[in-house]
This record gives C-alpha cells, sequence and structure tokens, in this order.
C-alpha cells in the first residue's frame, strides 16, 4: 500500500492565504454593490456612531477569509492525499469562478463610495481577509 503523500504545511498556508485574501476582496467589492461598504466608519457627513452596514461588511469579510482559509487548507490537505473526489473539486472551482465573477462584474462598475474612503476601504479589507484567512489556515494546520 502506498503511503499517502501531502502538500508541504508553508505551501498549504500560502494557498489558503490567497484564496482567503481574494474571496475576502470578493465580498467586499459585492458587498459595496448592494450598501455594505466599509467606508462608512471614515464618513463625516453622517451623525450615527457607526453605520450598521459597516459592522455588518467587517464581520461578513472577517467571517468569509476566515472559513475560505480554514476550508481550503483542509481541502489541499486532502486532495494532495487523493482523498477529493472529482464531482467535489469540479463544483468548487465553479463556485470560485462565479464568486470572482460576480466580483469583476461588480468591480467594473462606477464605485458608490468616494475614491480615498474606497482606496481606504479596499486596503482594510486586503489586511483584515489577510489575517483572518492565515488565522483559519493555522488553525486548519494545528487539527491536521
Amino acid at each position: 500500500m502506498a503511503e499517502a503523500t501531502y502538500f508541504p504545511r508553508h505551501l498549504v498556508l500560502a494557498g489558503a492565504l490567497v484564496s482567503g485574501v481574494l474571496l475576502a476582496l470578493a465580498v467586499h467589492m459585492l458587498g459595496a454593490r448592494y450598501g455594505l461598504d466599509l467606508g462608512g466608519l471614515w464618513r463625516t457627513d453622517t451623525r450615527d456612531f457607526m453605520p450598521a452596514g459597516s459592522a455588518v461588511a467587517w464581520w461578513l469579510i472577517a467571517t468569509v477569509a476566515f472559513s475560505s482559509g480554514y476550508f481550503v487548507a483542509m481541502l489541499m490537505h486532502r486532495a494532495a492525499s487523493g482523498q477529493l473526489p472529482e464531482r467535489m473539486r469540479q463544483f468548487l472551482i465553479a463556485i470560485a469562478v462565479l464568486v470572482l465573477a460576480g466580483a469583476g462584474q461588480a468591480a467594473s462598475a462606477p464605485s458608490p463610495v468616494p475614491t480615498v474612503l474606497g482606496v481606504l476601504a479596499g486596503l482594510a479589507a486586503l489586511c483584515l481577509g489577510a489575517v483572518m484567512a492565515f488565522c483559519g489556515a493555522h488553525f486548519a494546520l494545528r487539527r491536521i
């Protein structure tokens, strides 16, 4: 019986980190299209303490990045050892293509957020996505 081979831990961590950041940015772009923007935190024209849309956007981006980092690390570990069925692989590829295509479509339209706030919100989503995807992948690798 052949021994199962696995990807190196650094490769699994890097792959999970990249996919978590990409999905966090995709969710940020799609959320901004529907009014869930991170830029609401830096607006001075509202009297609210913190707009609910910004809080929902922060939590949504963090949840998506953490869970995608965790699941991608687990899937990469299983895929290298041959434990990932072909249908599951095709399903995951189709979902990733649809999410990234939707984010590309949302990003191509004019932004409802002013330019400086949009850049700051994008950088915040990038940093939040990177940290949370790293945490998710780290927990998945400790479990393995």
